[in-house]
């Protein structure tokens, strides 16, 4: 028999559900009236494109209404309005999460954050303060005017809300001096070493739940002329490539100045294997990289250039549905042998690659203890890095059609999980998981541990009471 509470508590959650289009709805026609030149409903003229901007079709959505503050008092306007009136809302920086809603809504209010573009860079403290709406690029093209640059994505045309620089100064989050952020109910406050020091930690790594980031102030480093570009290589030779990169990272003494990423196409095999290469010094051909110059390149654009020119080099193939999953582990020559194998022999390869313009991506970044130990210095993150040094290894996978999304996802799920098991088996497991990489059903939060993961709670306690970005921002990784 049912019980009455249980159709009670069914009955509520149905009316309440019911009502938040509604509420969405009015709020929206709120918002036209006191910020009509912010607010865009779904019979403006630049809507559809507004709400099809994020760069994967899979993140694409139907907001009752998008509105972009151009300050940190309309931000201060939006978040109350929305809090006080139970609305449902999405943050969008650059959108390049291609996990679906992560930065976009269905029956609720898109925030975006494109107008938030200031540039403020101060020499004499050298720091630069950037606005939340901005991609990399503009803040890489604007700070080379000064021949500085900051640690941030990697891709130029993704939202500042990166690795290129990790070995010497750590993560783009711990280089933050300052966040700006607009709490539940409306309030603005800074965080930072000495004040909020708790929500300064916890925005290090807590993405969106905690409150509404408007802007940043990042440390600037003197670094403008680098040696770097894309070495491709033959798809035959991924094998000696991992190889190589086992080297690369058992060196005992690493040079700082080095970092790569690697990426191989099992799919689209012609393409081959992709290196990305960078030395933060107008110094050709570094030893650091020797391992790879012993495998001969098909082509080769590495040369004396500046940061920016560099970045502008990287490519992303015009696919317009997107998944990728990541793992961690410590490498050794064994496991990228397994990994090497699965990647290139498992029947999930052949499904992707059957799909409409299915295309599969394996991606490698190699993390330095001193990254981990740069962090560390600059007062921590909520991460959990281990200490020691590690791989990030992702799976990109793109297709063409909406009814291929499941199939996409649960291919590239399952040959993750015969590589975390290669992993398990050489006993070379990396709790963390990069957000960055993570599939929308990866438990990105908990990967930092247990005691990180209660301490972040702790603050959203604090910070956010009737946890307003936990429920009423449902996308994103969530503190559960």
């Amino acid at each position: 028999m049912v019980s009455s509470t249980f159709l009670f508590v069914l009955l509520s959650a149905s009316i309440i559900h019911a009502a938040l289009p509604s509420k969405a709805k009015s709020t929206c026609s709120q918002f036209k009236s006191t910020l009509a030149n912010i607010t865009i409903l779904p019979n403006d003229p630049t809507y559809q494109a507004l709400a099809t901007e994020n760069w994967s079709a899979t993140a694409w959505a139907k907001p009752t209404c998008i509105v972009q503050p151009g300050n940190v008092a309309q931000a201060q306007q939006i978040v109350a309005a929305l809090t006080k009136n139970g609305v449902p809302f999405a943050m969008r920086s650059g959108g390049h999460m291609p996990s679906p809603l992560g930065a976009n809504i269905n029956d609720g209010v898109l925030i975006d954050l494109v107008s938030l573009n200031r540039i403020d860079y101060d020499a004499t403290k050298n720091v630069v303060t950037i606005g939340a709406g901005l991609r990399w690029g503009q803040v890489y093209s604007e700070l080379e005017k000064y021949k500085v640059t900051v640690v941030g994505g990697r891709v130029l045309d993704v939202g500042v809300s990166g690795l290129t620089l990790g070995n010497l100064y750590g993560l783009a989050c711990d280089n933050v001096v300052n966040f700006e952020v607009v709490l539940a109910g409306g309030k603005a406050v800074n965080a930072n070493a000495r004040e909020n020091q708790d929500l300064f930690w916890a925005l290090k790594g807590g993405l969106n739940n905690f409150g509404l980031v408007t802007s940043f102030t990042l440390k600037t480093y003197p670094i403008y002329q680098v040696w770097g570009g894309v070495k491709f290589y033959n798809f035959t030779d991924l094998r000696k490539l991992l190889q190589a990169a086992n080297k690369y990272q058992s060196t005992p003494t690493k040079d700082p100045y080095a970092n790569f990423m690697m990426q191989a196409f099992p799919t689209n095999q012609s393409i081959g294997v992709v290196l990305n290469m960078v030395y933060l010094k107008p110094e050709a051909s570094p030893p650091a990289f020797a391992p790879f110059y012993e495998i001969p390149t098909i082509a080769d654009t590495t040369k004396i250039q500046t940061l920016r020119e560099m970045m502008s080099g990287q490519g992303v193939p015009d696919i317009p549905r997107w998944d990728w999953r990541t793992t961690s582990f410590t490498p050794s020559e064994d496991l990228y042998k397994k990994i090497g194998s699965l990647v290139t022999t498992s029947p999930e390869v052949k499904t992707i690659g059957s799909l409409n313009a299915g295309s599969l991506a394996l991606g490698l970044q190699p993390i330095s203890t001193s990254l981990v130990d740069a962090g560390i210095a600059r007062g921590g993150n909520a991460l959990g890095l281990d200490r020691t040094n590690q791989t990030w290894w992702v799976l990109d996978t793109g297709h063409w059609l909406a009814k291929d999304d499941s199939v996409a996802h649960e291919a590239t799920k399952s040959l993750m999980a015969k590589i975390d098991k290669a992993i398990d088996q050489e006993d070379s497991n990396i709790d963390y998981r990069f957000m960055s990489d993570a599939s929308w059903d990866q438990d990105v939060l908990a990967s930092y541990g247990a005691d990180n993961v209660a301490k972040l709670k702790k603050v959203r306690a604090k910070y956010d009471p009737g946890l307003i970005f936990t429920y009423l921002v449902p996308g994103g990784f969530k503190l559960r």
